[in-house]
C-alpha cells in the first residue's frame, strides 16, 4: 500500500495544533483503533519500546486533570487524551523479555541472539537513573510524531502538549491508577477541531525550505 506525496503533504498543510475542540464530537471506535495500532508501531532505539500509552477519554478523570495543565481545555475538551509515559525503571529482565519475544516471533533460538542481548544490556549498564530516563522520553516524541502524522492521514485532529505540570500527573495516576516506574512525558489531545477556533484556518509560520534543508550531494563527474 502506497499513499501519494500529494496526500501526505495536504494532511500535513491540514493538521495544526488545537486549541479549541468541539466536545460534542467522538472519534469513531474503527478509526481510533487504528490509531492505537500506529502507536504500537512507532520504531524506537534497539526496539525497546521504553514506553506506555496511557488513553484516557473518561471525562471526570479528563476534567481533573485540566488544572495539572495549566487549565488548558484541550485535556478535557478532545475525544480521547494520550498521555505517552517514559519508562523510569530499566533492568536486565526487561532486555531478556524483548529478546525473547524478538526469538518466539521471529522462530528463532533465543541463544542465537545472545550477541543482540548483550549490545542492548551494554548499552542499558551505562546509563545512569536519569540517562535511562531522558533516553525513554526522547523516544516519546518519536511515538507522538507518528500518531500526530497517522491522524492527520485519517482526518483526526491533535494537539501536542509539553505545557503541564508532569510531577503532578505521574502522582495523580500513580495514586488513581497505580500506573508507577514511568514518568509523563508528553500529552496528545485527540478529537476534531471546534468551527470557533481561529486558529484552524491561520496561515503556517515555517522557514523556507532553502533555509532549513541543507543538501550535501554527490560532485557531478564531468
Amino acid at each position: 500500500m502506497s499513499v501519494s506525496t500529494d496526500d501526505i503533504l495536504e494532511a500535513l498543510r491540514w493538521r495544526y495544533a488545537v486549541r479549541v475542540f468541539d466536545p460534542t464530537r467522538t472519534i469513531p471506535a474503527a478509526t481510533w483503533e487504528a490509531l492505537e495500532k500506529s502507536l504500537v508501531l512507532t520504531p524506537s532505539s534497539f526496539g525497546l519500546q521504553p514506553w506506555k500509552f496511557l488513553v484516557i477519554t473518561d471525562k471526570e478523570v479528563m476534567e481533573q486533570l485540566v488544572p495539572l495543565a495549566w487549565y488548558q481545555r484541550q485535556i478535557a475538551d478532545c475525544s480521547h487524551l494520550v498521555v505517552f509515559l517514559a519508562k523510569t525503571e530499566f533492568y536486565r529482565e526487561d532486555v531478556e523479555k524483548f529478546v525473547q519475544d524478538t526469538a518466539n516471533t521471529r522462530g528463532q533460538e533465543r541463544d542465537a541472539l545472545e550477541g543482540f542481548f548483550n549490545s542492548m544490556e551494554k548499552f542499558r549498564v551505562r546509563l545512569t537513573a536519569e540517562e535511562a530516563t531522558l533516553w525513554a522520553q526522547r523516544q516519546c516524541y518519536i511515538a507522538q510524531g507518528q500518531m500526530m502524522l497517522a491522524a492527520a492521514l485519517l482526518g483526526v485532529d491533535s494537539c501536542p502538549m509539553e505545557g503541564f505540570q508532569a510531577a503532578k500527573f505521574d502522582e495523580f495516576l500513580s495514586e488513581k491508577f497505580g500506573i508507577e516506574g514511568y514518568s509523563s512525558t508528553l500529552l496528545l489531545p485527540c478529537g476534531y477541531r471546534s468551527e470557533t477556533d481561529k486558529y484552524a484556518t491561520a496561515a503556517k509560520v515555517r522557514f523556507k525550505i532553502e533555509e532549513m534543508v541543507q543538501r550535501i550531494e554527490a560532485p557531478v563527474e564531468s
